[in-house]
C-alpha cells in the first residue's frame, strides 16, 4: 500500500537520522573533516579567507609594519589535513606565518633591560634567480622555572554537546591535566565550564591541590548547547576577582569554537576581549577537533587578548604546548610591532611571506592603542622577506634595510623602540644560517602546498632538502619530526 506523502517524508526523516547517528558514531575514532571549505553559512569550518601579499616597489612605499604572530595552530591543523588528504579543500588553514613559528630557532638571549632581541640576515633566494630572502628574528627574554611570576589561570572549557567526541574534550581533559603537572604550590587554577549555560566548576585552587584539579577535570562531561560568550566573561570574573599583581593572570579557552547561543559574532565576541584585556587578563585558545571548528574565531579572539591559538591534534602535541613550550603562557612583552624601511637604492621591490592577517598601515606604529601580538619567555618568532635587489657596487658597506621595533612590558601603556640595521653580506642560500633556511623551507612549504603564484622554481625535493640540512639546532626533535610530514605530504 502506498504511503501518504507525510508518512513517506517521516520515514525518511527516521533514515537522515539514523544515518547521521552513525556516522557520529564513527567520528568517535576518525578525524577526517566533514566538508570541504566553502564560506557558505552552513559549512562545518570556518576559516578567514587569505590573499597572499604580493610585491611592492620601494619607489611606491619603502616601508612595511607588521605585527609579530607567536600562534602555532595552523602548523598542527595542516598536519592534521595533510594526513586526512584534505589539505587541499581547505587552503586558508595555511597560514605561512603559523608553520615558520611552530619551530624553535637559535637566537641569542636579549642582553640588556629590553624583553627582547632582534637580529637579522640576507641570503640568495635559492627559488628565484636574482632575487634574495631577507630573515627577521625576534627572541623573548627567558625565564628560569624557579623566577615564574606566580600563576592566576582559569581554564575555561566547551563542555558542549559538539565537544563529545574523542578528539575534543576528551584531548582537552588530556592536556589540562598535563598542564596541572607544572603547577608550582604558589599557582592557582579554577575552571569555568559552559555549555547551553556557564558556570563555576572549580574555584581558584592553589597547586598545593592538584588532585582536587585533576579530579575537577576528569569529572567534566559534554552535553547541550553552546553559550559561549558567557562562559568568557564568567572566566574573566573569576580572573579578575583572584587577579594577582604582577602575576600571570590568564584564561585558556578550550573549545571547537561553535558558538552557538548567546554571542555568536566572531565581531561581538572581539569586542568583549578587547573590553576584558585592558583589566591585565591574558588569553590564550586552543582548538580541537574537525566538526564545526570555527578557527578564525579562535585565532582572532586570540590575537586581540593579548595571547596566542594553538590547535591541538595529538597527544604528542599536547605534550608541546603544555609542557614542552609552557614558557608561551608567560608574556615578556606585548603589542610587539615590527616596520622594515628598505633602501631604495638596493631594493627594487619586496614581499612579506605570510602575516596576511597581521599587516599594519604605517602610522599603526606609533600608535600605542593599536593591538599587536606577545612574546613569551624564550620564545621566537621569525619573519621572511622576500625581496628583488638593485644593483649597487657599494652594497656590502650599506644598509639593505632598516628594522625598526616597539614593544610594551606586560603590564605597561607606553610602546619602548628598537632598532637594527641590515646590511647584506652576499651570502649564498648554502652559506645562510641553519635558521634563515628552516624557516624559508617552511615558507616554501606553505607556498607549495597553497600552489602559490610566488612559488617559483620550488619542488618537493627541494624543501626537503632545505629543511634536513638545517636541524643541527632542534630542541625536543620537532625538526626531525617534520621530516616526517614532508614524507606525506609527498604521497
Amino acid at each position: 500500500m502506498r504511503l501518504p506523502s507525510n508518512r513517506q517524508a517521516i520515514l525518511a526523516l527516521i533514515v537522515l537520522i539514523s544515518v547521521f547517528n552513525y556516522k557520529c558514531e564513527k567520528g568517535l575514532h576518525s578525524f577526517s573533516l566533514s566538508a570541504p571549505y566553502d564560506n557558505t553559512p552552513n559549512t562545518t569550518t570556518k576559516f578567514d579567507s587569505i590573499t597572499e601579499n604580493p610585491f611592492v616597489r620601494t619607489d611606491d612605499e619603502p616601508t612595511s609594519t607588521f605585527s609579530i604572530d607567536a600562534d602555532g595552530g595552523s602548523y598542527a591543523l595542516v598536519r592534521r589535513l595533510v594526513g586526512n588528504k584534505t589539505l587541499s579543500s581547505y587552503r586558508d588553514a595555511i597560514r605561512t606565518e603559523e608553520l615558520i613559528n611552530y619551530f624553535t630557532y637559535d637566537y641569542a638571549n636579549p642582553s640588556g633591560a629590553d624583553p627582547i632581541a632582534v637580529n637579522g640576515e640576507v641570503s640568495e633566494c635559492p627559488w628565484k634567480a636574482g632575487h634574495k630572502l631577507i630573515r627577521i628574528g625576534i627572541k623573548g627574554k627567558p625565564i628560569e622555572r624557579e623566577q615564574y611570576p606566580m600563576a592566576n589561570f582559569v581554564l575555561l572549557i566547551d563542555v558542549s554537546g559538539s565537544m563529545s567526541s574523542t578528539d575534543k574534550l576528551e584531548i582537552l581533559k588530556s592536556g589540562f591535566i598535563e598542564f596541572v603537572q607544572q603547577m608550582r604550590p604558589q599557582d592557582r587554577i579554577a575552571i569555568v565550564k559552559y555549555a547551553g549555560a556557564q558556570g563555576l566548576h572549580l574555584e581558584s585552587t592553589p597547586g598545593t591541590q592538584k588532585d582536587k584539579i585533576i579530579n575537577a577535570i576528569k569529572s567534566l562531561g559534554a552535553n547541550g548547547s553552546t553559550n559561549g560568550a558567557a562562559g568568557i566573561k564568567l572566566a574573566y570574573e573569576i580572573a579578575e576577582k583572584n587577579f594577582i599583581q604582577g602575576g600571570n593572570n590568564r584564561v585558556i579557552l578550550g573549545t571547537d569554537g561553535d558558538f552557538n547561543v548567546g554571542i555568536v559574532s566572531t565581531e561581538e565576541l572581539v569586542k568583549l576581549i578587547e573590553e576584558k584585556r585592558e583589566k591585565g587578563v591574558f588569553l590564550t585558545s586552543l582548538g580541537v577537533g574537525a566538526d564545526n571548528l570555527n578557527e578564525a574565531m579562535m585565532e582572532k579572539v586570540a590575537n586581540r587578548g593579548n595571547g596566542n591559538y594553538e590547535y591541538i591534534d595529538s597527544k604528542e602535541e599536547l605534550k608541546k604546548v603544555f609542557v614542552d613550550e609552557y614558557n608561551k603562557f608567560l608574556t615578556v612583552a606585548k603589542d610587539v610591532k615590527v616596520q622594515v624601511t628598505f633602501n631604495k637604492d638596493l631594493v627594487e621591490e619586496y614581499r612579506l611571506i605570510g602575516y596576511e592577517n597581521r599587516k599594519l598601515n604605517n602610522q599603526d606604529f606609533t600608535d600605542d592603542k593599536k593591538d599587536a601580538g606577545e612574546i613569551g619567555a624564550g620564545q621566537t618568532i621569525t619573519a621572511i622577506y622576500q625581496i628583488k635587489p638593485r644593483y649597487h657596487p657599494n652594497f656590502k658597506t650599506i644598509p639593505s634595510f632598516t628594522i625598526n621595533f616597539r614593544y610594551k612590558f606586560p603590564a605597561g601603556a607606553e610602546s619602548q623602540p628598537m632598532s637594527l640595521d641590515i646590511f647584506d653580506n652576499g651570502k649564498t642560500f648554502n652559506e645562510a644560517s641553519e635558521n634563515l633556511r628552516f624557516a624559508s623551507s617552511l615558507a616554501a612549504m606553505g607556498m607549495y602546498l597553497r600552489d602559490s603564484r610566488y612559488m617559483g622554481d620550488i619542488t618537493h625535493n627541494q624543501i626537503q632538502q632545505w629543511a634536513q640540512s638545517a636541524k643541527t639546532f632542534d630542541p625536543n626533535g620537532y625538526r626531525t619530526k617534520h621530516l616526517s610530514l614532508l614524507k606525506i605530504i609527498k604521497q
